[in-house]
């Protein structure tokens, strides 16, 4: 401005206030600017890109062939630098000088323009001391514990082999043991005295409460806590590490072009190894709980040791500020590195092959047992997050997709459609719900929902509760049925009775659906049936075997037995992906001998054949039923009132028939395929039939009284009945229907003071007591 009014072409100015954009943990002013910045070319390799993806299996595909396939139609170079502290530093040097840059692949290449000193570094444990034999731990310099005559012995053995190598300087720990060692090989080697050097950084461990006590308790106090816990007045063995580390750092940088002895003991040698590794806290422990590291007395090893970035706790550290304290030169020039760090979508689309170390830990192995994944899942989100990046990065390094399937799932949104907000509070604490419902109902809520086809979810508590009862709440109750009578009846598929095989056919069919679900990686095909399924076992099969299994014929309730446990142990072989902790639980009841101790142990079962026959049959039965039960309800007719008739308007064998008389209380079907209505319910009610309901009438109100008294249904009673001559001829008619129903091993017919049943002219007082 100053310059156009300087030049008379200034036509006005005004001061304008203007918004701008604040740091929002700081409140610092940001300003927009452009800068340099680093990319991935990804144009030059779209059309592989848009290849490739084509190739892959999306769950739902429009995602791949849309949201995802349209994105990479109009691929642009990927920005993969910022300018930040945090995060993945680029691995670029540049030299000042010839202006090119060094872009590293390794710590090996790093190491190269290290600064080399060539020294060599040459490490040994002190000969046998006095206490060594005894295993007994000793740092305190009052106590005697100097070298025995077999550790002078093994001076000999340590000295000859330090002969093939011209030793400049040996560095020792201060103690006796060690610095009698030292003293013994510098005069065989001829070493002066100036070149024997003590330094307390390569002291013992600091044992504290152990000193004097025996190697096994101090180990014992440990645990696999060696790295940061202390005796009492001692130290760590990262405590160690880092003091030794220092010391190896130091000497380093202090001599060039020499060889250096170090004489210490067990414990710091082995931090001495992990310190010049740049080993990690996972690394060093295992050495040393699998004593890899681990010396005898006076043995020697070479050190290799080249610096490297390292943390304070002398681990690999490639991060700022590690990294940038790291001298690197070529020529002698120092090389300035890039200071950019990686956009960390790179560092997510390196996953494939970065969690595996490769290429240095794999290379043989990575494509056949890694590379590409079956399958990723992730929300819609990352359709430009993290399925790009790693396809990207996959495709240009190793020409094919990271991974062959992609599932993805849509945002649980709260339950007014709402994003979830912890400020708003619009959603329920999940670990309360998951403590309340259990987190199997809460699995199998959005497993089976729209969310796994990248659909939002308004997530429902109704929906989740709702549905744990419709699951987790029925199986149980047919779980407790099982239980109540089963024996040691092995579980068995080839039972000819109807529901028998109704059930196994459904099973069958279940199996298939989950199956071919899972199979196609659609989630939600493979855990939807299992809410239809249990409703089928609970409702239809396990209430029409209830007498079955109650029954006096030892045979069908064996059948009903094996059929209800062979399809209870294949659900819950089925169930184990998506609910498996009730899938465990229920396992645990039904598994025979020979099966896997846990069902997460167990194998897929294998689909059965499916009869479509015994399933459209069944199908018909029930849905004559329903049609029948609403002729009763607009008859005003109460299902515990037998009726003459029933007729359908097909023909049916006599084993689905007498299923929808019994549902329905008829005493006979009737088949009228001329008669124009699905059924025709005979609603005439004669003597016999009225003497009948009033009995059903009189068991259903016994069955109640058996609730309200906590009786158990195994439980027998004593059933005593107050009533008229009439009534009497009545109940003894149907004797065996009434006592076999309420569990009565007898009926008695006497004065007796309870609960009041009357239906029409039948009236009655009866009792229970248990037996």
């Amino acid at each position: 401005i100053r310059a156009l009014a300087t030049r008379g072409r200034l036509f006005d100015k005004e001061k304008i206030t203007h918004s701008y954009p604040h740091c929002w943990r700081c409140e610092t002013p940001l300003l927009n600017y452009a800068t340099t910045s680093w990319f991935v070319d990804v144009p030059a390799i779209k059309d592989t890109l848009v290849a490739v993806n084509e190739k892959i299996n999306w769950v739902p595909a429009h995602v791949g062939s849309n949201r995802f396939g349209k994105w990479l139609e109009g691929a642009r170079d990927w920005a993969v630098s910022r300018q930040r502290y945090w995060g993945a530093p680029l691995p670029i040097w540049r030299n000042p000088e010839t202006k090119t840059y060094k872009v590293l692949g390794s710590i090996a290449e790093l190491q190269q323009f290290a600064p080399k000193t060539d020294n060599q570094y040459f490490i040994a444990r002190h000969a046998e001391s006095a206490l060594n034999p005894k295993g007994i731990l000793n740092v305190d310099t009052a106590v005697e514990n100097g070298l025995t005559e077999k550790g002078k012995e093994q001076i000999a053995s340590l000295v000859q082999e330090l002969q093939r190598t011209q030793i400049d300087y040996i560095y020792h720990s201060p103690l006796q043991r060690t610095r009698e060692t030292a003293s013994l090989v510098a005069n065989a080697l001829g070493l002066s005295p100036e070149c024997v050097l003590a330094d307390d950084r390569l002291l013992e461990m600091k044992f504290g409460e152990f000193e004097g006590k025996s190697v096994d308790e101090y180990h014992t106090f440990f645990g696999d806590e060696y790295l940061t816990k202390q005796p009492q007045g001692g130290e760590s063995w990262g405590d160690v590490k880092r003091r030794i580390g220092d010391f190896l750092y130091e000497i380093d940088s202090t001599y060039t072009k020499k060889n250096i002895l170090i004489i210490s003991h067990n414990g710091p040698l082995q931090m001495l190894q992990a310190a010049a590794g740049g080993d990690s806290a996972r690394e060093t422990l295992q050495h040393i709980k699998d004593d890899s590291y681990d010396f005898i007395n006076a043995e020697l090893r070479p050190l290799p040791f080249v610096p490297i970035p390292h943390n304070d706790n002398y681990e690999l550290d490639v991060h700022r500020p590690y990294i940038d304290d790291f001298m690197m030169y070529e020529n002698g020039v120092k090389l300035e590195r890039v200071p950019d760090v990686f956009d960390c979508w790179f560092e997510s689309g390196s996953m494939p092959y970065a969690q595996v170390h490769y290429p240095f830990a794999c290379a043989d192995t990575f494509e056949p047992e890694y590379f590409p994944a079956q399958f990723i899942a992730e929300g819609l989100d990352q359709t430009r997050g993290w399925f790009y990046s790693m396809l990207v990065l996959g495709v240009a390094l190793f020409g094919k997709s990271p991974y062959e399937q992609v599932i993805v799932n849509g945002l649980v949104l709260a339950e007014d459609g709402k994003k979830m907000s912890k400020s708003l509070q619009n959603y329920p604490d999940p670990m309360e719900l998951a403590n309340r419902v259990g987190v199997d109902a809460m699995r199998l809520y959005l497993l089976s929902s729209s969310v796994i086809r990248s659909e939002d979810l308004s997530f429902s508590e109704k929906e989740v509760l709702e549905l744990q009862r419709k699951t987790i709440g029925r199986l149980h109750n047919v779980l407790a049925m099982y239980e109540m009578y089963a024996d040691s009846t092995a579980s068995n598929d080839g039972s000819t009775q109807v529901l028998d095989r109704w059930i196994i056919a459904r099973l069958n069919q279940f199996v298939a659906e989950s199956t071919a679900g899972y199979k196609n990686y659609e989630l939600d095909k493979a855990t939807r049936p299992i809410v239809d399924l249990i409703d089928d076992l609970s409702v239809w099969y396990l209430r029409r075997s209830r007498e079955r299994l109650k029954g006096n014929d030892t045979k069908d309730k064996e059948k009903a037995l094996a059929t209800l446990r062979f399809t209870l142990r294949t659900l819950a072989l089925c169930l184990a992906p998506v609910m498996p902790f009730y899938a465990e639980y229920l396992w645990q009841r039904v598994k025979e001998e020979g099966d896997g101790e846990s069902v997460h142990l167990g194998v897929w079962p294998e689909a059965g054949t499916v009869d479509d026959v015994v399933l459209k049959e069944m199908s018909l039965v029930r849905e004559f039923v329903t049609l029948a039960l609403e002729a009763r309800t607009k008859a005003n007719s109460k299902v515990r009132q037998p009726l003459a008739t029933l007729s359908l308007n097909i023909e049916m064998q006599s084993e689905y028939a007498d299923i929808i008389a019994d549902e329905v209380n008829v005493k006979k079907i009737v088949f009228a395929t001329t008669q124009s209505e699905r059924v025709i319910l005979d609603t005439a009610l004669t003597p016999a039939l009225l003497a009948e309901g009033a009995v059903r009438e009189l068991m259903r109100a016994i069955q109640e009284r058996r609730k309200t008294t906590g009786l158990a249904p195994q439980d027998m009673v004593t059933l005593t009945v107050d009533t008229d001559v009439a009534g009497k001829a009545v109940i003894e008619t149907h004797q065996a229907l009434l006592t076999n129903t309420v569990g009565a091993a007898a009926l008695i017919f006497a004065a007796t003071n309870g609960e009041v049943v009357e239906v029409g002219k039948f009236r009655c007082m009866f009792s229970i007591e248990k037996q």
